[in-house]
């Protein structure tokens, strides 16, 4: 499931399943990724529809965080959704000091 939900490698979800005693290989998770993936994805796609048709629950806001980019102070905005996808983001080397 964290394949589906989460942008993981292979590899990398078998390492978090060693990590929880589970000893499985990369090969055994793409084939569990090709045979029951898409009807977890659909599941997931179609739920997750569902809850932004249901009514006005979809929000956004906006993230301002300082970022050092070769030693030089910047302004890194993001446009965020309620489940913490990041929907747009840019880089400024000046603030807009007459927003509020």
């Amino acid at each position: 499931m964290m394949y589906v939900r989460f942008p993981l490698s292979l590899r990398y979800v078998e390492d978090l399943l060693h990590e929880r005693g589970i000893e499985i290989s990369h090969e055994s998770v793409r084939f569990w990724w090709n045979r029951f993936g898409p009807m977890f994805a659909s599941e997931i796609r179609a739920r997750r529809v569902e809850r932004l048709r249901s009514g006005p629950q979809w929000r956004w806001h906006l993230d301002e965080v300082f970022v050092k980019i070769n030693g030089e102070r910047h302004y890194l905005w993001r446009a965020v959704d309620h489940e913490g996808e990041v929907l747009e983001s840019f880089v400024t080397k000046t603030r807009d000091k007459k927003a509020p």
